[in-house]
């Protein structure tokens, strides 16, 4: 470390003001300060507060809580290929072709999103920020393994751009910027990320006879229409195989999606750290759970189908709502900030995702729309949050 020290402090004159590469500057800070801290120190003689505590620590604390997913991903993309093909493999090898199939997309996800933003940096003479830190990897675990990397490119590109510079940078964006690349790919391209066989990435194999890489909501969904019980339709997928959409085979994430938002017991290992280590808000997470719940039983008491008919708990374990709602929900940019707010803001996105799964078609996948919508209404329940405690204080107060 004293080499790195050494070789960062023997440069760092050609970057100060005068030096032949001042105007990257906040490019060189950026990533000194990723191993060392900053050299600036306050002046005043006021109050001084010593944490351990910063914005580069936050984001790398929820890296490590998504690391979880990431591996599971990575494990789960080889299972399903090999299952789609009818091939008997070690788990080696299923962690070998996930691994090449996932690093790509993070690759470019990052060298894309981090290359976006230093020319930013540049341009407008402003720090480099950690949150893409967190961005990177999440835009990578929201992607189908088989997307094409130059639609990963873009939409990183489209996310960062309109979802988070125009609004000023970090901690100014009012839209989760992930989400944001996975909307623009799901209205740009939704060839590449809706549809049976868009989830088990088979390359140029062929699938064996009787295979299905429909997801569990589209199983369900099917099941409606087909007057099925959903619960012996996930049952029976693929049951010649030995896969099915089970209650617990869903809740350990062994089924076709997203890269990283299969397995909900994955996303709740990243709840406990983020919720232990102080960087996620408990109440958002346990809200959003609870609003899917109360919404698919509403569903239930006037329930017109098998799908509206299908027990509340399922919708805990299908689809990305788990992984939306743990580490898309809290982001603490786009999220409510006031205590009482967050218990409404979690509980509709919870609630709006099971009401667009079930009455929509067209979008099978709620929890995307939900976290969105829920972004831009965010300022707004802050807003009443705090009017109606100013006005409970101002009755309470006396002349």
């Amino acid at each position: 470390m004293k080499a790195l020290q050494n070789l960062f402090d023997s440069i760092k004159p050609n970057f100060e003001k005068g030096g032949k590469w001042e105007k990257f500057y906040t490019l060189y800070e950026g990533h000194r300060t990723i191993a060392f801290a900053p050299d600036l120190t306050t002046k005043s003689k006021g109050a001084q507060i010593k944490d351990a505590t910063d914005l580069k620590r936050v984001m790398i604390t929820v890296v490590i809580a998504m690391i979880p997913a990431l591996i599971f991903g990575i494990l789960n993309i080889g299972h399903q290929h090999f299952l789609a093909i009818g091939e008997e493999v070690t788990w080696i090898d299923k962690a070998l072709f996930g691994l090449w199939s996932v690093l790509p997309i993070l690759i470019v996800s990052y060298a894309v999103g981090l290359g976006t933003e230093f020319t930013f940096c540049v341009i407008r003479n402003h720090p480099v920020s950690e949150g893409f830190l967190v961005t990177g990897m999440l835009i990578a675990l929201v992607m189908p393994p088989h997307i094409p990397l130059w639609q990963v490119a873009l939409a990183t590109v489209f996310a960062v751009v309109v979802g988070k510079e125009v609004f000023g940078g970090t901690g100014m964006n009012i839209l989760n910027v992930a989400m944001t690349a996975r909307a623009f790919l799901y209205f740009a391209y939704p060839a590449q990320i809706s549809g049976d066989q868009v989830w088990t990435y088979m390359g140029d194999q062929t699938p064996v006879d009787g295979f299905s890489g429909a997801t569990a909501l589209a199983v369900a969904y099917n099941a409606g229409i087909d007057g099925v019980p959903v619960s012996d339709a996930l049952a029976s997928h693929n049951a010649s195989l030995g896969a099915d959409f089970s209650f617990w085979n869903m809740f350990m994430g062994w089924i076709p999606g997203s890269i990283g938002e299969t397995s909900t017991l994955m996303a709740l290992i990243g709840a406990v750290i983020l919720i232990y280590t102080g960087v996620a808000s408990w109440k958002i997470i346990v809200s959003g759970f609870g609003g899917a719940y109360l919404m698919g039983l509403v569903m239930n008491l006037f329930a017109s189908n098998e799908f509206m008919a299908m027990a509340p708990h399922f919708h805990w374990v299908m689809g990305g709502l788990a992984f939306g709602v743990v580490f898309m929900a809290t982001d603490p940019v786009s999220a409510a900030q006031t205590e009482t707010g967050k218990w409404v803001y979690g509980f509709l996105i919870g609630a709006l995702t099971v009401i667009i799964r079930v009455t929509n078609p067209a979008y099978p996948e709620g929890i995307m729309l939900a976290v969105l919508l829920m972004n831009v209404f965010a300022p707004l329940i802050d807003y009443y949050v705090v009017k109606a405690n100013k006005t409970r204080r101002l009755q309470r107060a006396t002349v």
